[in-house]
């Protein structure tokens, strides 16, 4: 690849982010024109009418995370420029970044890997509008396979240095952090990530340890709790790098992120001041216990059982898909406090204490029962069933000392642990990034490095541009979510964008990879595995499409 044309080299420049901020005009209003078309075929249909129109919309809630999407990828081209660090590697970013997303708004937008949305999904077949001029130069630069060419050998340069474009942060201490966990993740995570799966075996106690002492389990806890009240961008920062390594590394903070918030927020004084210094110090390491089979998404049909007695309270129901949960020490689990209360009203959120299990008995506890789900990937904390049958728990155990708030209080949570997901997702498919990269250098193909081959090279850069991108909506929330604003929209976006990058990032490396790919012993094949689980967790793809339709719906309305 021959780099040493100028022409071909990009330039972060003024006129280029013009250009970026002209085109975001019509990709905006083309997805405003989207909204309105999916609102005349729901009329006054309510949910129904969404089911029904279900395509529609989630198309729309698709091109809305575009749009959302390019709106960040421009915000971090400019913060960088203005500080100085924006070179042509950022630039070939943006300018490729914005030509393909608005080349797939008004072309199709692959929602999944059988389904395309287009214009014409929502009717819309007139698009002189939107192919302005900037929008047709943007979309004809990411088609010159010159800027592919470049892209490719900056990418696999950059990658050698070991930074893939400035993150924007402009934080000399997140980029601080950001060095601290990737020097951790190198030395200690990455050499063992792939014999962990391999033997299916739980994270080392170890890791969990010196983890613990670096802050990881009370990032965003209040210092009065013990915690290091550093916010979720550095939570991002921290989930990015530790996943890049492994996955379940990278998880292993979620559980103690949700408990953290579910207390913080609706918990009494007392369990506040008890709770949150151990989950903070890593004492205790929580496990979510919400879903149960055949509900998944479905809460309102939500129907363990807890009763009160006195001053004690008896669960009774099963639970699946709970992760972590025999080395845990601390449930969070949601059960039906009143049955005569339909819907969500009737729910209550429990904190209950159990002891931590071992490998001959992974459930020590009166009242409770549980079996190990064997899973693909994901394999660090293991997936567990569990069955109560007359789990006695104290009454104090009620998160807030009040029954009927168990939805209320869960919803609370759910923006920080869909960014945290985003954060996840973003470093599995630096992760195959990674590994793709050194496979294209390695091969060779009929007399070269099959990272010369234009196939090859377009994979891996385009990978690069959309990890910056999935990254940038990410920060975008968590920098929202540390404002106190509502961000329920913007973290649904960074998690469905950044999950399926995630995915198409492992499965373009392992096709690189060819048949070596398939072979257990190379660590691509657990990062496809991986990256699988992505979309489905914290709210599957299509549920979490349509949460972004109706809410951004309901935006219009109100």
């Amino acid at each position: 690849m021959d780099t040493q044309d100028p022409a071909a080299t990009p330039t972060l420049s003024t006129p280029l982010l013009d250009r970026c901020r002209a085109a975001l005009v019509p990709a905006e209003a083309l997805v405003a024109a989207m909204a309105d078309r999916v609102v005349e075929r729901l009329g006054k249909g309510g949910g129904e009418a969404m089911n029904i129109h279900q395509t529609a919309a989630h198309g729309y809630a698709w091109a809305s995370t575009y749009a959302a999407a390019l709106k960040e990828l421009l915000s971090w081209a400019q913060r960088v420029h203005d500080a100085g660090h924006g070179g042509p590697l950022e630039a070939a970013m943006l300018e490729v970044g914005f030509g393909e997303y608005l080349a797939q708004l008004a072309g199709g937008i692959p929602i999944s890997q059988m389904e395309i949305v287009r214009p014409a999904t929502f009717g819309i077949t007139d698009l002189s509008d939107f192919y302005t001029p900037e929008v047709r130069q943007l979309i004809a630069a990411a088609h010159d396979e010159r800027i592919w060419e470049w892209l490719g050998t900056a990418v696999a340069q950059a990658k050698d240095s070991g930074s893939m474009g400035a993150a924007g942060l402009e934080d000399e201490s997140l980029e601080m952090v950001r060095d601290q966990f990737r020097r951790f993740v190198d030395d200690e995570v990455v050499p063992a990530a792939h014999s962990w799966h391999l033997a299916d075996e739980l994270i080392p106690m170890e890791i969990v340890e010196q983890m613990a002492e670096m802050g990881v389990f009370g990032l965003t806890i209040p210092e009065e709790y013990g915690g290091v009240a550093m916010g979720k961008t550095a939570m991002c920062v921290v989930t990015e790098e530790l996943s890049r390594g492994y996955i379940g590394v990278g998880s292993l903070g979620t559980r103690s992120e949700i408990a953290a918030e579910l207390i913080r927020i609706g918990g009494t004084d007392d369990q506040k001041s008890h709770y949150l210094p151990k989950i903070a110090s890593g004492e205790i390491l929580p496990t979510a216990v919400f879903t149960e089979p055949n509900t998944g998404s479905d809460l309102a049909s939500l129907r363990t059982r807890a009763v009160r007695d006195g001053d004690t309270y008896k669960i009774t129901g099963a639970k699946t898909w709970i992760t972590h949960a025999a080395r845990s020490d601390l449930m969070t689990l949601l059960a039906r406090t009143n049955p005569d209360e339909p819907g969500y009203k009737g729910l209550s959120m429990f904190l209950i204490e159990k002891p931590r299990g071992t490998d001959l008995d992974p459930f020590p506890l009166d009242g409770m029962t549980g079996g190990e789900i064997r899973v693909l990937g994901y394999r660090g904390m293991k997936e567990y069933e569990l069955g109560f049958d007359g789990l006695t728990v104290p009454a104090t155990a009620l998160l807030g000392a009040k029954e009927g708030q168990g939805f209320r209080q869960l919803m609370a949570t759910f923006e920080s642990a869909r960014i945290q997901t985003a954060a996840r997702a973003v470093g599995v498919a630096e992760n195959a990034l990674d590994l793709g990269l050194r496979y294209a250098h390695e091969r060779r193909q009929f007399g070269r490095q099959i990272m010369d081959f234009p196939r090859v090279y377009r994979k891996l850069a385009w990978t690069a541009v959309e990890i910056m991108i999935s990254r940038q909506l990410a920060y975008h929330s968590a920098r929202a979510k540390d404002s106190d604003e509502r961000c329920d929209i913007e973290a649904g976006m960074a998690k469905l964008l950044a999950a399926r990058v995630a995915f198409a990032a492992a499965d373009v490396a392992l096709q690189i990879h060819g048949g070596n790919g398939y072979a257990l012993e190379y660590p691509i094949s657990r990062v496809l595995c991986d990256a699988r689980i992505l979309n489905i967790f914290e709210g599957a793809a299509e549920i979490q499409a349509h949460v972004i339709a109706r809410g951004l719906l309901g935006r219009r309305a109100g």
